[in-house]
């Protein structure tokens, strides 16, 4: 059994899948198997994959029909036997020493998660580059050759998730500002394979990590906090807008309050609802409801509203705990109330 198994989806990724793969070969950690989802890429994705499989036995491929990233990574998350899982995406890249560091701090600490970053400076490079016609493909981070001495990073350890996970802004004189684990992104942590194979992602939408990462903080997980940037995340280029594209990003962030609230409503304590209602779940509606000025037709229009009256009805919407909140909820029923009338006509 490897200390850590890495869970890597791969789909139409030919351009950016060795610069993936070697990031994983060229870890000052070795005791890993990385499991590779092919999830039914129609490029040349799969050479890639066995042309790394020959070549080192620890590349594990898994091939299977199209099924989007969440189904990928639960067919990942089926095989892997490591002690620790870290998801990586193809299309990203990890320092070094992310298995050296976070696999050292949680056993140092007993953790179930080990929290790191992503290099805030990489990501904006690349759009400017992008924006101005310039290649994206070749930049190389600086901090990629940074070398940590894993004795001396700075972490905080605690055993309340919700104290620091959120996706709220903080303000430069937050004391924990450099501590808070920013956002659901499901690559930002080592997890313990205890902790979480019995909690898979929702088939079928998009931002799955925000229901999944729900869910994880539920268990009430040992959690180390380190702030280094050690992934390095490429962003989407494209900035679609399109109607569709905008209804089934609303579609997905309302399933995805939908499932994290039943399952809080029925087994979070008051503090855990409490805080994952003001750090998460109105701030995914409020990205939700954003979503509804990009659509441009009835049919989208209602599809919508129906969306948020489910929504209302289940009583999602309810206790809103901020002034903004409050007027968000406000919106929102004028929106839903244009449905009912309607529907009276």
């Amino acid at each position: 059994m490897p200390a850590v198994s890495i869970i890597i989806p791969v789909y139409n990724v030919e351009k950016y899948l060795r610069r993936c793969l070697n990031s994983i070969l060229n870890q000052t950690f070795s005791d890993w198997e990385a499991i590779c989802v092919n999830d039914g890429s129609p490029d040349k994705s799969a050479d890639i994959l066995s042309e790394y499989a020959a070549k080192d036995s620890r590349f594990k491929i898994v091939n299977k029909e199209n099924g989007g990233l969440s189904d990928a990574r639960n067919a990942g998350m089926r095989v892997a036997t490591g002690e620790y899982i870290l998801y990586v995406d193809s299309d990203d890249f990890i320092h070094p020493q992310t298995l050296e560091i976070t696999h050292k701090l949680a056993k140092r600490d007993g953790s179930d998660i080990v929290s790191f970053t992503y290099d805030r400076i990489y990501r904006p490079r690349l759009m400017i580059r992008y924006k101005l016609g310039m290649d994206t493909d070749t930049v190389i981070p600086k901090r990629i050759y940074k070398k940590y001495n894993v004795s001396r990073i700075p972490t905080v350890v605690t055993n309340d998730v919700y104290a620091y996970a959120t996706e709220r802004a903080h303000n430069a004189f937050n004391a924990k500002k450099k501590w808070l684990i920013k956002h659901c992104q499901v690559w930002k942590n080592l997890y313990k394979r205890d902790l979480i194979k019995s909690i898979p992602f929702i088939k079928g939408i998009l931002f799955e990590d925000f229901p999944w990462w729900s869910e994880v903080m539920l268990k009430n997980p040992r959690v180390t906090i380190c702030a280094l940037p050690l992934y390095f995340y490429i962003p989407n280029f494209g900035g679609i807008v399109l109607s569709a594209k905008q209804l089934r990003i609303l579609h997905s962030l309302c399933e995805g309050i939908k499932s994290a609230y039943l399952l809080y409503k029925d087994k979070a304590t008051e503090y855990q609802m409490q805080q994952w209602s003001l750090n998460f779940k109105w701030y995914f509606i409020k990205w939700a409801f954003r979503k509804v000025r990009f659509l441009d037709n009835k049919a989208d229009i209602e599809s919508a509203r129906k969306q948020f009256c489910d929504l209302e009805k289940m009583g999602a919407f309810d206790n809103p705990p901020t002034k903004w909140a409050r007027n968000l909820h406000s919106d929102i029923r004028k929106f839903i109330k244009e449905m009912c009338s309607n529907a009276t006509r």
